[in-house]
This record gives C-alpha cells, structure tokens and sequence, in this order.
C-alpha cells in the first residue's frame, strides 16, 4: 500500500473519530440541558400564608395556577390565636416541604412570614398587598404611617375576649370590593376572627432583611393603604408589582397577577 493511501486512510480514521467525538459532546450538553435540575431553575416549592379575617381557601386561584404549572405548594391555616401560634403554623409548615421554599404572605400574613421566614429553607418572601415590619415593629404602628380608609371607619369590631373582626355589612366595601356581593358574603360570613393583639405583635428577626423579597401593591386597597405597601417595598429593596384597581383581596380577584410575581421569585431566588 503506498504512502499516500496510508495516510488517506488515517486522515479518514482520524475525521471518523472527531466527529464521534462531537457528537458526544453534543449529546452529553443536550442531556445536561434537559436534565431536571437544569432544565428548570427554580425553586420548586410554595407557601402560601393568609392574612387575618381569611383563611387559606381563598388561595385556590393561586394554587390552582402554580399546581399547574408544576410547583409543590403548600396552604397554612393559622389559628389567628396568638401571634406565636400564627408564626408556628407556618414554621411547622415549611419544616415539611423536601427542599427551598418561597414563602408568600397576604396583610397580617405579611408580618407572619417576616418573622417566620428566617429559616435557611426559605429562599425569599413574596408580600402580597401585605405588611412588612422591622425589627421592633408591629403592623399597627407601621399602619399610621400611612392610613387606611379602614383604620378610619367603624367596620373593625371586637368581641369581648379580644378577637377582632369585620362588620359582615362593610366587608365588601373595605377588604373585597372587586369580588362580587355574593362571593364577599361568603368570606364575611366565614372569616376567621383575629386576636386583636396579634396587630401589635412586634417582630424580632425580620426576614427580608437577609433574603429578596418581592411586594404586589393592591392599587385600590383600602384595609392597608397603598401608598404604605409602596414604601414597604422601597425600604426593603423589594422587585414590585402593581395591579390597578384591585382591593384588599387581590390574592382572590387577581389570580393570575399574584401567581405570576410568586413564579417570578421562584426562578429568581437562587
């Protein structure tokens, strides 16, 4: 066999084995691509806490949204007891979850996950139309900064051994006047009576001071002012959102606004 076809035939060996050599490398980055841990990086599970006079059924919206679109979320039903009780629901709750977690809060769930969510499983706090006190704190005092139709009407009633709730005749108007007369009866009738001391409860370990937050400003709130979710999120540092025109209970009537600021933490928390 002469040289030249000797060194024709190595040169084919040589091409043969470069492009095998290729084509496993592609295949082995397409793999790493659409492996599960690369293909979606995000933090995989939701907690979702509710504010005071609700409960976690008017999450369903929510949870409907992020189910689907894969996340692992899980619901606290806070006793509204105590402050204490409130906070460990949640903690006992994000103990379960398999790995890092968002921790989302509406109104006084707001002060709830601030001082539940310093754990190192949470990955970062979302704020819905929520309140966000420091250290020394509580929401009570943080509301007369900026005070709300609510803080100023006769709607808020007290029974006689301290629980706070909402006159069932005005809570349409002030904590869901963008769902319908009906749909805010049911949660009028249904809501869970706040201990009225919870509201004063001061927080020692905020959360956002160590993790990202986010804030979703309801733009027609009138339990908390908008203007105080506003400065909220700027004193945090928070990524906000705004839904004009929404009330109070944005969480119920802007599902898909309010699951879309959670997905967007959970790509971003890492």
């Amino acid at each position: 066999m002469s040289d030249s076809m000797i060194a024709m035939r190595a040169a084919r060996g040589m091409s043969h084995c470069f492009f095998i050599v290729i084509l496993l490398l592609t295949c082995g980055a397409l793999a790493q691509k659409l492996s599960p841990q690369n293909q979606d990086h995000r933090v995989r599970n939701i907690v979702l806490v509710h504010g005071a006079w609700a409960d976690g059924s008017g999450w369903k919206g929510v949870y409907d949204i992020l189910v689907k679109d894969g996340y692992n979320v899980s619901i606290v039903q806070e006793p509204e007891t105590s402050f204490e009780d409130d906070v460990a629901a949640t903690k006992r709750v994000l103990a379960q979850q398999d790995g890092p977690c968002i921790l989302v809060g509406h109104s006084y769930g707001g002060a709830v996950i601030t001082e539940a969510g310093a754990g190192s499983s949470v990955a970062g706090l979302v704020y819905i139309a929520a309140h966000m006190p420091d250290a020394g704190e509580n929401e009570a005092d943080d509301g007369k900064r900026f005070p709300s139709d609510l803080s100023k009407s006769s709607a808020i009633k007290k029974t006689a051994d301290g629980f706070a709730y909402l006159d069932p005749a005005q809570f349409h108007e002030y904590f869901a006047a963008d769902l319908s007369a009906e749909q805010a009866a049911f949660m009028a009738r249904s809501q869970v009576l706040n201990k009225a001391d919870n509201f004063k409860a001061v927080i020692t370990t905020p959360a956002w001071r160590t993790k990202p937050s986010w804030m979703l400003v309801a733009g027609s709130d009138r339990a908390i002012n908008p203007d105080l979710e506003r400065w909220y999120s700027t004193r945090a540092n928070s990524h906000k959102v705004e839904v004009s025109g929404a009330s109070h209970a944005v969480y119920v009537s802007h599902p898909k606004e309010v699951a879309a600021l959670i997905e967007e933490a959970a790509s971003h928390a890492w």
